[in-house]
């Protein structure tokens, strides 16, 4: 088995058009709509019932490989439960976005209403580059919600990640 590559990040939301203005806010394409509804046997290949949906793929084009969001409001089946109330839970818990401006970027978000849960801090590592955190949550008054928190990183130092043993 050879793993090439990550396909997309489904984030569910409670209102699609909110989401999406958030989602643009931070520099996503829409790419293409989602169908509303598909064939029994897709359903039952993500394990779900036969479903109603609204959603789009979308695209972030900055970064030197495209990251693909699935941005979905469940309309049938639906869950009016809250999103994850704590980072600690299990599964997955947070999108990583990078910045090369992680100062300027915070300035820029917070004009539009974001608002940061903390300063941001430095994560430093053996042997690579030190990671610059800020971590992000739309403000509910301002009407939007991306559902749950998304953290911006701006990593300085070495250039690239290594993942195998120091081998670029």
């Amino acid at each position: 088995m050879t793993i090439t590559g990550l396909v997309h990040v489904n984030v569910n939301c409670s209102d699609f058009d909110r989401s999406l203005a958030f989602y643009e806010m931070l520099g996503f394409e829409h790419m293409v709509d989602v169908a509303p509804t598909n064939t029994a046997d897709v359903a039952a290949a993500v394990g779900m019932p036969p479903y109603r949906v609204k959603g789009a793929l979308l695209v972030l084009r900055t970064g030197s490989t495209p990251f693909v969001l699935d941005l979905l409001q469940w309309q049938e089946p639906t869950d009016p439960g809250p999103p994850y109330s704590h980072l600690y839970h299990l599964g997955i818990a947070r999108i990583a976005l990078s910045s090369d401006d992680l100062a300027g970027d915070m300035v820029r978000l917070q004009a539009e209403g974001v608002e940061f849960l903390s300063e941001p801090a430095s994560v430093t590592m053996e042997n690579q580059p030190t990671v610059v955190l800020g971590r992000v949550e739309v403000v509910r008054a301002q009407n939007r919600n991306p559902e749950r928190s998304i953290e911006l990183v701006e990593r300085r130092g070495i250039a690239k990640l290594t993942g195998d043993r120091g081998r670029p």
